[in-house]
């Protein structure tokens, strides 16, 4: 079957159904699966012949149809059913539709009621409707003429519902001939036509009419029909024969498309003259729907004055009544008078219509109508600051030291109320008041808001973030905020880089990025804010860092700086100051004997820092750094907790990847730079990680907002970034598995997921981690998966016959290349195996010595070993290994960030070679299907990322099995 695009190239009939949803739009395609007999011209007359079809029930072919709208391509005749498609929609957007009974009293909903506009629409669309949008003849009995029937009658009769097909207009008829799908009238070639004569086609206006019934019953089945009909029928896919619902929907129906619609008029009394006994009460009016500018009061229309209304008009009215009842109850006494006219209001109703009931009239298409003497021009808006001079101490404003001013403002029609004229809305014990010489409509909300104005003060970090994202949380609510004159400036000033140059003493020449860099770390410290760097790997965040570090130091002691880092990253942070800031000194807190320095830099470990926290946070730090930060992306852990008691003046996280897998790792690293800023993390995941992980994109633009100021990203595609790093390409290599391992990956499949089914909790959850372990694994190499002592390892996996094959021509390149598993038992086989081929290598994992690795690190970029075996999360951070020119993931880690930071070891400032990765994938296996998801998730790596293994544990057995099945 051709592509949805592809098939509005076609023409496209509509043939009707019963109920109206079973309907179809038919696609005379080429290579169609069904067939229909269509009228074309034929030597100057018309005949019928029958030809390929591909069928789309009405609901599934909406979305070609509406595209077809606007494609220059489509067939007339798919672009005209595009447009009816158009209108369709529209009626159901705006609740034009009615449940009613098809003829074989099926539940069906049908368009309507019309209005003057839309019944115009509809015939000037069914004025234009093309011949071959109606091209199926109808039978004798007015039925559309399937494919293989008889020709219609040739004596010209039409039954009801049809029009005789004439020779002189075949213009607008199908043509015989060769397919034109790009446009035109013309047929595919088909059957011989039958006998000529004239053929019956449908009428334009009821075809056009029964397709919009179609649109309007297939479109609104959801729970939302059970609760606006009461019948589940009504949100059934499938036909239900519903007889006995005929008289409901009738009564239902029948007042809505009657012609006349209600409204209410709300009149007070002369409220000048007795402003605390003037009443209110609300009138009942009914609108024609034929005639809009028809309107009359239900006491005339009971009078009989009712012109144009028709003889049902009082019955229609009742039930016009009951239905807006049913959105205001208070509505109820209405239809306990005689005359269901007008109702005595009391102010409790005002405020009730004006909190909300107005609305829910208005969504069932009751309007209420309120005196033009009454203004309701009354807002609010939350306050911040505006009753506080400009602190003169930011950073210790920022810190938390002082309290901001929060308070509700009301303006009416945009202009603040003074104080007196809050206090008068405060005081009014009537849902009206006086202000500036007209009476002013309250809403109950907005009074309250005047009568506790002053909201519980924020902290200063609390009153920048409301600047920046223009919204500010009240009892659970979001709204909008007005920051005074000293915040708003405060907020610019975030924008705008501290002008500073490279501090003397520096022994390195700042690219303009890493120069731009400085100077937004310049301006945050300088405001005593924090500061997340989170620039791709190898772009130079160490030696901005040490640059930072000058700048600071630069007319004043600012005290030492404290780097926290990976153990293996300790010597690379002590040769790069060394290189770059000559003279600073620079001591490693870490090993045995650990003293600490009161200047320069002292370099520790996340470990050691965790053991000697107290001693670290008794000594005065003029700034503390995060090294790779995202390890202490778990507020939870006892790193991240340690990390938190070091008090310092200036605090900046260094990181390739601010979020690895969710939101909530962006707020554990940017409450510790700026805490506060996000709030608790409770109320950030339900503020801003929930939504913006649900795709909220308004979210997602103010969350960008708050933390734009605080994190600094750049990526080495960004223009003008890195424009001296070579190209790198990217390359997925499929690989068979071997017939041990297919038939062990089918044996783990069936034996495990027969446990899971009858597994609930935790044990379930534990039962699928180790299903995806263990198949991972199969893929790998059975040795691994069997845990075999000494293990025969060539001819049994794929996986590994590539890698020779990658390696050999690597090799006898003169190529170096970094191979990543995140299993240390798989690189130790695969360092056994390359050692056995006679192919030098070196493997460095969790567990080698800190001295261990600067070893390993120096050989290899000396090109003394050319294959570098590392395990991922020991090693796929911090190293720069830019001797390698290639790049192998043995196995896929569950986040393309990981990938991409094990990567840039390899892939940073300083490769001078071209970079190629390849990423090794296992046929057919959850591998595959793992790719095919991981690639889907870099594009949202910035907003929605799973969990990894975690996220799988929650698939239901069916979605389980998909995704492990053998293919």
């Amino acid at each position: 079957m051709s592509s949805q695009t592809d098939l509005a190239r076609y023409p496209a009939v509509f043939q009707p159904g019963d109920p109206p949803r079973s309907g179809h739009i038919a696609f005379l395609t080429p290579e169609g699966d069904s067939a229909l007999t269509v009228a074309e011209e034929r030597d100057g007359g018309v005949a019928t012949r029958s030809v390929p079809a591909t069928l789309l029930p009405v609901g599934q072919a909406v979305a070609a149809l509406a595209r077809a709208r606007k494609d220059p391509h489509a067939h007339p005749a798919a672009r005209f059913w595009g447009a009816a498609a158009l209108i369709g929609l529209q009626l159901v957007t705006r609740g034009r539709i009615l449940p009613g009974l098809s003829p074989g009293e099926h539940d069906a909903w049908r368009a309507g009621p019309l209005d003057a506009d839309d019944a115009r629409r509809v015939r000037e669309l069914a004025a234009a409707m093309p011949a071959a949008a109606r091209a199926v003849p109808l039978s004798l009995d007015g039925t559309p003429h399937a494919a293989g029937d008889a020709a219609p009658a040739e004596d010209g009769s039409a039954p009801s519902g049809g029009e005789i097909a004439r020779p002189e207009r075949g213009s607008a008829l199908p043509g015989g001939g060769t397919a034109r799908p790009e446009g035109g009238a013309m047929l595919h070639d088909g059957e011989p036509a039958a006998a000529a004569g004239d053929v019956l086609l449908p009428d334009a206006e009821p075809l056009l009419r029964a397709f919009l019934d179609a649109v309007a019953d297939a479109m609104p089945r959801s729970p939302g029909a059970v609760r606006a009909t009461g019948q589940t029928a009504y949100a059934a896919a499938h036909p239900v024969k519903v007889p006995h619902l005929r008289g409901w929907a009738e009564e239902v129906s029948s007042g809505l498309e009657a012609g006349l619609r209600l409204s209410l008029r709300i009149e007070a009394g002369d409220l000048a003259a007795d402003p605390d006994g003037a009443e209110f009460r609300a009138v009942a009016q009914l609108h024609s729907l034929a005639d809009p500018g028809l309107v009359v009061d239900a006491a005339d229309l009971w009078r009989g004055r009712d012109p144009g209304f028709g003889p049902r008009a009082r019955i229609e009215a009742t039930l016009a009544v009951r239905r807006a009842a049913r959105a205001w109850p208070r509505l109820e006494e209405l239809l306990d008078s005689a005359v269901p006219d007008e109702l005595a209001l009391s102010d409790g109703d005002v405020e009730e219509l004006l909190a909300g009931a107005a609305d829910r009239l208005a969504a069932a298409g009751v309007d209420v109508h309120w005196p033009r003497a009454l203004v309701r021009g009354l807002t609010a808006r939350a306050v911040v600051g505006d009753r506080d001079p400009a602190p003169s101490d930011l950073p210790s404003f920022l810190g938390g030291h002082h309290l901001v001013g929060f308070d509700w403002q009301l303006a009416l029609g945009g202009r603040r109320l003074s104080a007196a004229e809050m206090d008068r809305l405060a005081e009014a014990h009537r849902p009206v008041v006086r202000l500036r010489d007209q009476w002013v409509l309250i809403d109950p909300g907005l009074a309250r808001k005047a009568r506790r104005r002053e909201l519980k003060p924020l902290t200063g970090i609390e009153a920048l973030a409301a600047a920046l994202t223009g919204t500010v949380e009240v009892d659970g609510e979001q709204v909008p905020v007005e920051p005074s004159a000293w915040l708003e400036e405060l907020r610019r000033r975030l924008g705008e880089p501290a002008d500073v140059a490279p501090p003397p003493g520096l022994a390195a020449t700042l690219r303009d990025y890493q120069l731009a860099g400085l100077r937004w770390l310049a301006r945050m410290t300088s405001l005593g804010l924090g500061a997340c760097l989170a620039d791709d790997m190898g772009l130079g965040k160490t030696v901005t860092l040490i640059a930072l570090h000058l700048h600071l130091n630069l007319n004043r002691a600012a005290g030492p700086t404290l780097v926290v880092c990976p153990a293996s990253l300790l010597g690379n942070w002590e040769r790069e100051i060394t290189r770059f800031a000559p003279g600073v000194p620079v001591r490693r807190y870490h090993g045995g004997s650990r003293t600490l320095a009161d200047e320069g830099f002292v370099l520790t470990t996340y470990a050691t820092m965790r053991l000697d926290a107290d001693r670290l946070a008794a000594h005065a730090w003029g700034m503390v750094v995060a090294d790779e930060a995202q390890h202490v992306k778990n507020p939870a852990s006892g790193t991240a907790k340690a990390l938190r008691e070091i008090p310092a003046a200036a605090r900046v996280a260094l990181t390739g990847t601010p979020v690895e897998n969710n939101l909530s790792e962006l707020w554990a690293i940017l409450d510790w730079t700026t805490p506060g800023l996000l709030g608790p993390l409770a109320r950030f995941r339900a503020r801003w990680a929930r939504p913006v992980e649900s795709g909220d994109t308004e979210a997602a633009e103010r969350l960008a907002r708050l933390v734009g100021p605080f994190l600094l990203r750049r990526r080495k595609s960004d223009p003008g970034i890195a424009p001296e790093l070579p190209p790198k390409t990217e390359t997925d290599r499929p690989v068979p598995l071997t017939t041990e391992q297919a038939g062990l990956y089918e044996a783990v499949v069936r034996e495990i997921m027969g446990r899971i089914a009858d597994a609930r909790g935790m044990a379930r959850r534990g039962l699928i981690v180790k299903l995806l372990t263990g198949l991972k694994q199969i893929c790998n190499h059975p040795a691994q998966y069997l845990h075999e002592s000494d293990p025969r390892l060539p001819g049994r996996s794929g996986k590994l016959e590539l890698l020779d094959e990658l390696i050999d021509t690597i090799v006898a390149e003169d190529g170096s290349v970094l191979v990543f598993t995140q299993y240390v038992a798989m690189a130790r086989l695969l360092e056994k195996h390359l050692t056995g081929r006679g192919i030098a290598t070196r493997l460095l994992h969790g567990g080698t010595p800190v001295a261990r690795r600067e070893e390993m690190v120096r050989r290899f970029q000396d090109g003394e070993v050319p294959v570098f075996l590392l395990s991922l999360k020991a090693a796929g951070t911090g190293l720069n290994l830019t001797r390698a020119d290639h790049v192998i993931h043995y196995d896929r880690w569950w986040n393309p960030a990981v990938e991409d930071q094990a990567t840039d070891r390899a892939y940073r400032i300083g490769q001078t070679r071209p970079v190629q990765v390849h990423r090794l994938i296992a046929e057919g296996t959850i591998e595959d299907r793992i790719a095919a998801m991981l690639a889907a998730k870099r594009s949202l790596a910035d907003a929605v990322l799973a969990s990894g293994e975690a996220a799988f544990t929650e698939l239901t057995d069916a979605e389980l099995a998909a995704l492990v099945e053998l293919r």
